[in-house]
């Protein structure tokens, strides 16, 4: 398949819930990362097949983690990860070049089938 699945999100329990339903889909994990600009550097060092990313960080968001990266790689795919009531977030996501997006709390299947659509 590809080169894996770089989980970024701030809280280290989200990043393991969201490897456990990867992993259990026989999905490959290849790094995690707690903030946007920790993803930025990840990006470049493991270049991902697909990043799931959360919105709200601290140091540097999703939305702007989505931008730069964007400038490494314009065909970057990258999952939103979003919280109840951030759809205003959401859209400014897409806009910078997101593919997707889930709201937490996760539902297993939503997130598997938002990768596969989002790999193809």
């Amino acid at each position: 398949m590809s080169k894996g699945i770089l989980i970024v999100d701030d809280a280290a329990f989200m990043r393991m819930m969201i490897k456990d339903v990867l992993t259990k889909n026989g999905l490959e994990v290849v790094g995690e990362a707690e903030n946007g600009a920790k993803a930025i550097d990840k990006y470049k060092e493991l270049n991902p097949s697909l990043v799931i990313m959360d919105i709200t960080m601290p140091e540097v968001d999703g939305i702007q983690a989505v931008k730069e990266i964007k400038k490494i790689d314009i065909n970057a795919k990258i999952v939103m990860c979003s919280a109840m009531g951030q759809q205003a977030m959401v859209i400014e996501a897409i806009q910078a070049g997101a593919r997707d997006f889930i709201v937490k709390p996760f539902q297993a299947d939503r997130v598997i089938e938002a990768v596969r659509k989002v790999l193809g």
